[in-house]
C-alpha cells in the first residue's frame, strides 16, 4: 500500500489553487476538466508527480458552498520555520487560526491556518 492523495471539495478552484501554490508552496501537477461529469480536478503536491502524496481539489460546477462537517480534522504539513510560514500566510491574506506554540499536553510546536474554503491545515515545526 502507498498513500496517494486526499480529496477535498472546493468552492472556487482558482482561488484554492492560488492558496496551495503561492501561499503554501505546493506544485500544481495537473488540472483536468470533465465537462460530462460537471467537475474539474486539480492535483497539488510538494513532489513532482502524482506518485508523490497529493491533495486533490475537486470543483463541482455551480457548487459554491459545502458544509465541512465534524468528522474531517485537518491536513498536516511540516515546516522548518513555523513562524515564518504563519507570517507568509498572513501577508498573503490567509488566516492563521492558532498561533505557533506547543501542542496541548506536549512540546511539539504547532500552528493552524485555514484555506479559502475553511479547511484547517496544521503546521508542525521540524
Amino acid at each position: 500500500m502507498k498513500y496517494l492523495h486526499t480529496m477535498i471539495r472546493v468552492n472556487h478552484l482558482d482561488e484554492s489553487i492560488n492558496f496551495y501554490t503561492k501561499v503554501l508552496g505546493m506544485n500544481l501537477l495537473s488540472k483536468e476538466d470533465y465537462p460530462d461529469g460537471e467537475f474539474t480536478l486539480a492535483f497539488l503536491s510538494y513532489g513532482k508527480t502524482k506518485q508523490d502524496p497529493c491533495i486533490e481539489l475537486t470543483y463541482n460546477y455551480g457548487k459554491h458552498s459545502y458544509e465541512l462537517g465534524n468528522a474531517f480534522g485537518h491536513i498536516a504539513l511540516g515546516t522548518e520555520d513555523i513562524k515564518g510560514a504563519c507570517e507568509k500566510v498572513r501577508a498573503m491574506g490567509g488566516k492563521v487560526v492558532r498561533e505557533p506554540g506547543p501542542m496541548k499536553h506536549g512540546t511539539t510546536v504547532i500552528a493552524f491556518v485555514e484555506d479559502p474554503n475553511g479547511y484547517k491545515i496544521e503546521l508542525i515545526q521540524h
